[in-house]
């Protein structure tokens, strides 16, 4: 085809700076592309099965499911071809010269030049394709989509962009060409090739050919010859349907790595065939790094749907919840319809069954791996310990385990603790298990709400993540045991003895004072039995969000939430508050008291609607103390 017909073609932006950095600095083990290529052409095999199964359109395809491997030692070429769904001209611009992932900044932002250090990051945001460049100063794509006549060529050499133009391929499916470089000369070895697709590919469910020119011994000749042949390279099982027995830790690592495109091997996994009135097959994953877009609203889901080894579809969010997102594997059903959609999956009660199951069979194992392997627990807690908070909010079904499952920052203990061992320490008097939410843990842990907890030695957890407050709102026991949060102003009620009741009474003409000062800036003024060394606090009520709160709501768009009235709280003890009880009613009392609420709001992190007159008032009660 002329090359006039061709269409010249930008890359976008992303991938012109992935690109470079690809070829210049991400990897360290550049052998990976093929991989991904090969991935690529699987999940290609998979989608085209689908439809000769389920589409009528498709059904009367010949689909002979092979991907081929074909080695040129003396032009330094190695070309990968395929017979899956194939690519039209607006899918080779949508796929190969752009990245539509929202994630992609991020992923760049991700990149530095420490190759070892990064080289975990492929296939993370879909730019698998591209580690073609790592080894090929040229890539050529010819490929023509299932149902169409028309082929087209895409050629690019990594840098000044890309063309497109009209091709001829005989059937459907993708052929792509690699011009290998110095840096790819090396892979121009059919043993090197074998190796590498035994390495990372050998459980891909479709066979995968290598030819190559291979030397073999003439008997008659008394020399070694060079003959063109054909091999099947790699095993082309399903790998998760076969026995437990069978498979070895490397088989679960090489697969994991197959389907993540993570260079890590995984934590730990799953792998369950469940028999009865449903049978299905399930292989889960945990990663040894959060997936990059784990906080994304886009997330990339990890687990792929088979029905019967008939691949279905890998984006369906309902596989699992939304807190267990980081889990990768596969479910692989004989019970649903070949042609299920995502809108029959929301409601099917098989797959609900099967995924109130997996949920189950994920929580119960990573159970078992914190009192069997508590060091690589706390790895796996490292980096997923904030997604199962999400769940004790989501899940109400399984929030037992996940109480068990979650660690905590303490007062007491170095890093990160369980409940389990917070409630071996607590003291035989103690009524409840206590945390504090609303800060950053410097913050939180020189709160005046600890000093009461800190004089009687009593343990409080430090909840410092951002959402914290609203998951742990809706917790309120672990077991039996019930969880208070110290900012709660019912919380001090199991502080209280009958001396506190004497200071109360004392204390109450001021208390009077104070509140008519403050006016409706406060819901009421007490006695604090919480307080050791500050002179004052803030709490809320049962049912009201924290100050620092709603000063997160409101951040987030929620401006019409209205401000609950914080209870100021007083320490009895303290100098100031004595000072106070024996003064008259005069303009620095009136500073002061003022000054009691300001510095108590500073205290819990929170902005003080006026901060002229804070500053004011403080120069006052300085000038008549200095």
């Amino acid at each position: 085809m002329a090359n006039a017909t061709a269409t010249k073609r930008e890359f976008q932006t992303e991938v012109s700076q992935l690109l470079q950095l690809i070829i210049h600095s991400l990897y360290s083990h550049p052998e990976i592309f093929l991989r991904e290529l090969i991935s690529n052409s699987s999940d290609a095999l998979d989608k085209l099965r689908h439809l000769t199964l389920t589409d009528d359109a498709f059904k009367s395809f010949a689909f002979d499911p092979r991907i081929d491997l074909e080695l040129d030692e003396e032009n330094h070429t190695i070309t990968l071809s395929d017979t899956g769904i194939g690519m039209n001209e607006e899918d080779l611009v949508s796929h190969l010269g752009t990245i539509a992932r929202s994630g992609t900044k991020n992923f760049l932002a991700q990149l530095s030049s420490d190759a070892k250090k990064d080289s975990n990051l492929i296939g993370q945001f879909g730019v698998g394709f591209y580690s073609a460049f790592m080894v090929a100063d040229n890539v050529e794509v010819i490929s023509r989509k299932a149902g169409e006549e028309q082929a087209f060529k895409w050629t690019s050499d990594g840098k000044s962009g890309f063309e497109i133009e009209p091709a001829e391929r005989h059937s459907q499916g993708t052929t792509i060409k690699l011009h290998l470089n110095e840096e790819g000369k090396q892979y121009a070895n059919g043993w090197r090739l074998q190796e590498i697709v035994k390495k990372y590919s050998n459980h891909i469910a479709f066979p995968i050919f290598l030819t190559y020119e291979k030397s073999e011994w003439n008997e008659e000749e008394k020399k070694s010859e060079k003959k063109l042949v054909t091999e099947q390279v790699n095993a082309a099982s399903a790998m998760w349907r076969r026995s437990k027995s069978e498979l070895k830790d490397e088989d679960y690592k090489e697969f994991y790595k197959s389907i993540s495109g993570d260079w890590n091997d995984p934590l730990f996994w799953f792998h369950t065939k469940a028999e009865g009135s449903l049978e299905y097959t399930t292989l889960f994953f945990i990663p040894s790094k959060a997936p990059m877009d784990l906080y994304n609203a886009d997330y990339r889901v990890g687990v792929k749907l088979y029905v019967k080894r008939v691949y279905i579809m890998d984006d369906a969010k309902e596989l699992l919840p939304q807190y267990l997102r980081f889990v990768r594997g596969v479910i692989d059903s004989e019970d649903l319809p070949l042609n299920v959609s995502r809108e029959i999956l929301q409601q099917n009660r098989v797959l609900t069954s099967i995924r109130t199951a997996s949920v189950k069979k994920i929580l119960t194992e990573l159970k078992n791996a914190s009192e069997s392997q508590p060091e690589k627990y706390l790895e796996f807690i490292q980096q997923f310990n904030r997604p199962l908070k999400e769940g004790l909010y989501s899940d109400y079904a399984n929030r037992e385990t996940l109480l068990e499952l979650v660690r905590f920052k303490s007062t007491k203990a170095e890093g990160l603790t369980s409940l389990a061992d917070v409630k071996s320490r607590m003291k035989p008097e103690q009524k409840a298990i206590y945390y504090i939410t609303g800060g950053s843990e410097s913050l939180l842990k020189s709160s005046p709400l600890l000093e009461i907890y800190k004089k009687k030695d009593i343990e409080v957890l430090i909840l410092d993540d951002d959402f914290d407050e609203i998951v742990f709102s809706g917790v309120d026991k672990y077991g039996e045991i019930e969880l208070k949060a110290v900012n709660k102003a019912a919380t001090s009620d199991d502080l209280k003895d009958e001396a506190d009741a004497d200071k109360s009474e004392t204390l109450q003409p001021l208390l009077d004072k104070l509140k008519a000062t403050l006016g409706d800036r406060v819901k009421d003024v007490r006695a604090s039995v919480r307080l050791a060394d500050s002179p004052s606090v803030i709490v809320s009520d049962e049912d009201e969000p924290s100050l620092q709160m709603l000063q997160m709501m409101r951040a987030m768009g929620q401006k019409d939430i209205p401000a609950p009235k914080p209870t100021l709280e007083i320490n009895p003890d303290h100098e100031i508050v004595k000072k106070l009880l024996a003064r008259p009613d005069d303009a620095l009392a009136t500073d002061a008291a003022w000054l009691l609420l300001d510095q108590a709001l500073l205290m819990e992190g929170v902005q003080l609607q006026d901060p002229a007159s804070f500053v004011q008032r403080l120069n006052r009660v300085l000038s008549s103390s200095i």
